[in-house]
């Protein structure tokens, strides 16, 4: 008999002693969940067993990129139930259970939310709005470009050689170096800035330089040179210092992307030169209205590139402002001072750091979703943003200080 009490004592402290060191464990079906900004997703759950209390309490770690949109607690064991998890922000998070009144944290019962940022219609008006305008804009320019200046220019190529070493040989090596400096422990973020280092120049290089009354004739052909070159360049940056920021990348060079641009600059070129040289009357009306068709598409794609991506202000830091500052600045910087060296007269030097300077950011947010997954993708494309945000405003200024020097 006292054999027995023993026993059963036994028993009732090892039962007491594994509810006290017991923990929550609760099965979420699924346990990786992906939701988009403003969107929502049913969760279903089995608690398969609580540890200390009675109860547990469903709570996200991070509200502000996914939450439970209706508090939810859970009381009894083998419990099967739904919650609905909605997507707020960028980023990822877990969903946690903890006692309500201990606040102890479950360390078995987690689930790994992702926010992502869903395709948007704005986004697609945006983009189809501005390849239509830019494709006029290129017809404009094909009726002002004088092509005999562009044989000149070929047989004493100055110009195009600043442009690419510039382009294809200093942004790639002060984007990589940077990256290191700005984050030191973020491989995806120093990618972000490379690919933005190794990509061609920009299609605004044109607009701006038509704005500003730089050589319109050479920054065409700069345009189409750094493109063209961008074949060959993109995949000796990619495989050989690209390999050492983050060597599971596993990038693809978008050869299709980059050949669309090249047929999308050299189709409406083409038409333009067309016109100029069969319709004489047309083109001289074409080219009257480029330097206003050109200031009117600027500031069409600034107001439309904020509007459409304010969310992404939320994840600026200081580090994204320097690096969005730094990589089209000291294009402008390097490409003129070189210039001016070489004793380039005002109007080549202006065309020459401005090509330098505007780079096409469209490459690397395209090469980053290739690249990383798609929250990754998503968080990394804030670099490309802030420097298309970042490159306009030195011009900007100075466009408006010539005006008032003008007047």
């Amino acid at each position: 008999m006292t054999s027995a009490l023993m026993i059963l004592k036994s028993l009732l402290v090892l039962l007491l002693f594994c509810n006290v060191d017991g923990d929550t464990r609760i099965d979420f079906r699924p346990k990786n969940v992906t939701v988009y900004m403003g969107d929502t997703v049913n969760v279903s759950y089995t608690v398969l067993g609580i540890g200390n209390g009675t109860s547990c309490y469903l709570y996200s770690n991070d509200p502000h990129i996914a939450d439970l949109k209706f508090s939810q607690t859970i009381n009894s064991v083998n419990q099967t139930g739904v919650f609905i998890l909605e997507g707020n922000f960028l980023g990822d998070t877990f969903i946690s259970c903890r006692d309500p009144i201990s606040n102890d944290r479950s360390s078995e019962s987690q689930m790994y939310v992702r926010c992502l940022r869903p395709e948007r219609v704005i986004d697609t008006i945006f983009t189809a709005s501005t390849v239509v305008l830019v494709t006029i804009i290129y017809v404009n320019f094909g009726c002002a470009v004088e092509w005999g200046e562009l044989r000149k220019l070929l047989k004493r190529p100055i110009g195009p050689i600043i442009a690419f070493s510039g382009q294809f040989i200093l942004m790639p090596l002060v984007t990589f170096g940077l990256g290191f400096v700005l984050f030191p422990n973020d491989p995806a973020m120093r990618l972000g800035m490379f690919f933005v280092g190794v990509s061609p120049g920009g299609g605004a290089s044109n607009i701006w330089t038509a704005i500003l009354d730089g050589n319109i004739d050479l920054s065409i052909l700069m345009s189409t040179v750094s493109t063209l070159a961008a074949f060959g360049m993109m995949p000796l940056w990619l495989f050989t210092l690209g390999g050492t920021i983050f060597a599971d990348a596993n990038t693809e060079v978008p050869y299709f992307q980059i050949s669309t641009y090249v047929m999308g600059l050299i189709f409406p070129l083409t038409l333009g030169y067309l016109i100029q040289r069969y319709l004489k009357k047309f083109g001289s009306f074409l080219k009257r209205i480029l330097k206003g068709f050109s200031s009117i598409l600027i500031l069409f794609i600034i107001v439309f590139a904020i509007v459409t991506n304010l969310y992404l202000f939320e994840l600026f830091s200081w580090q994204i402002f320097v690096a969005g500052m730094v990589i089209p600045w000291m294009g402008y910087l390097a490409g003129y001072t070189v210039a001016k060296l070489l004793k380039q007269p005002y109007p080549d030097a202006l065309a020459i750091a401005i090509e330098i300077g505007i780079l096409n950011t469209g490459i690397p947010i395209f090469l980053l979703r290739f690249a990383l997954d798609p929250l990754n993708a998503d968080l990394t494309t804030v670099i490309p943003v802030s420097v298309a945000i970042m490159t306009p405003l030195p011009l900007m200024v100075f466009f408006v200080f010539r005006k008032i020097k003008q007047r």
